[in-house]
């Protein structure tokens, strides 16, 4: 079983388009954590990790997909196809 990691914060990139405007994901527990987009999509795709957001007070999970053009991001369960949720959060510092 995946040990499950809630998702606090993200920086973003300038790009318009919401499939490419994340670039990092991050958050806290006992310290504070910060990757990027890729390192976070291949730990949820090899099983080592899963991620959360709290999103109106209910724990959703972040999935990863695939935009029209091929190319993965990460959303949440309940997000159509842009990552609505996790766009909405604060930028990492």
């Amino acid at each position: 079983m995946a040990n499950s990691v809630q998702i606090k914060c993200i920086n973003r990139t300038e790009r318009m388009s919401p499939h490419e405007r994340i670039t990092h994901v991050g958050g806290y527990v006992s310290s504070q954590w910060k990757i990027t987009l890729n390192d976070a999509i291949g730990k949820i795709e090899s099983g080592e990790r899963a991620f959360f957001v709290q999103a109106h007070r209910r724990t959703v999970g972040v999935i990863v997909a695939v935009s029209p053009s091929g190319k993965k991001y990460l959303k949440t369960e309940s997000d159509g196809d842009q990552p609505d949720t996790l766009l909405r959060l604060p930028e990492c510092p």
